[in-house]
């Protein structure tokens, strides 16, 4: 099936009353057993990589092995660019076959952030790329993004239809409660704010900050209007766990790192597949 676009892929999601997961990778084993538990629910996925992860892995190599995986399993896969700040970043990744771009320009003033933001869009649309972007700022730390407790802020939602109609946007990532990484004490989502956005606007909603979110709230979430579930903590967890089980559990004499791989894609296709059940995207791709 190929990669698809973020438009695409959450194209029905709020008729239909499901959102897709969008996972942070940061190698080839989470990577492909991301996608591989997607398949086995034939589920959309879109995989995400951080502004670090494509400095890592390399921005050729990660189009050309999600494209490739997304051709094996034959399942609708979108490869976006989380938080992205950096705009020259942005564009080559757009340039390179990326299908979803987030500029995340949230810690700028309202005005600066939709003039920042429709740029991107006008730029990425001319290459048939979709563009998530963020209104309100979301606490805690992802790799480059740090936002203290002082700076969050909650979306507004009377500044949504203007923002998404002025940008252009494809996706809007709101801030009603959830924070990157793990939570001290259990979120408190404000849905009374996201029915508020839901009837400000039809744009597909995303909620950043999902590791730890109880079932529940995702469930009411996605009830709601959500149509796109950002997890990536806990599939760090997941790798790492997985591969200090097998380390443990190996021989010191196994030089073959394969034995040692293979746990960390079955682990993560296994907590893809749990997620799936929970947001409700098993049998659509």
């Amino acid at each position: 099936m190929g990669l698809v676009t973020l438009r695409e892929i959450l194209a029905d999601t709020r008729e239909k009353h499901y959102a897709v997961g969008g996972f942070n990778m940061n190698s080839y084993e989470d990577s492909e057993g991301m996608v591989m538990g997607a398949a086995r629910k034939h589920s959309p996925i879109i995989i995400m990589t951080s502004m670090a992860c494509v400095k890592y892995v390399g921005l050729k190599q990660l189009v050309g092995m999600i494209r490739g995986m997304a051709d094996t399993y034959n399942i609708p896969v979108c490869l976006h660019l989380d938080h992205a700040t950096d705009i020259d970043l942005i564009k080559a990744c757009v340039g390179a076959g990326y299908t979803s771009v987030m500029i995340d320009a949230s810690k700028k003033e309202f005005e600066e952030n939709i003039a920042i933001t429709k740029s991107i869009v006008d730029f990425a649309h001319t290459y048939g790329c979709s563009v998530e972007a963020e209104l309100g700022k979301l606490g805690g730390r992802e790799e480059n993004v740090v936002v203290s407790d002082s700076e969050k802020a909650y979306t507004n939602p009377e500044d949504v239809p203007r923002f998404v109609e002025e940008t252009g946007i494809d996706a809007l990532a709101v801030a009603i409660g959830t924070a990157h990484g793990f939570y001290k004490a259990e979120p408190k989502i404000d849905f009374e704010r996201l029915d508020a956005i839901t009837k400000k606007t039809t744009c597909p909603l995303v909620l950043h900050g999902g590791t730890g979110v109880p079932e529940e709230d995702f469930r009411r979430c996605v009830k709601m209007g959500m149509s796109k579930i950002n997890v990536g903590t806990q599939l760090k967890k997941d790798y790492t766990d997985a591969l200090r089980k097998a380390l443990k559990e190996n021989p010191e004499t196994e030089y073959d790192p394969r034995p040692f791989m293979r746990p960390v894609k079955e682990a993560c296709a296994q907590a893809i597949m749990a997620k799936i059940d929970i947001f409700g995207s098993e049998n659509m791709a």
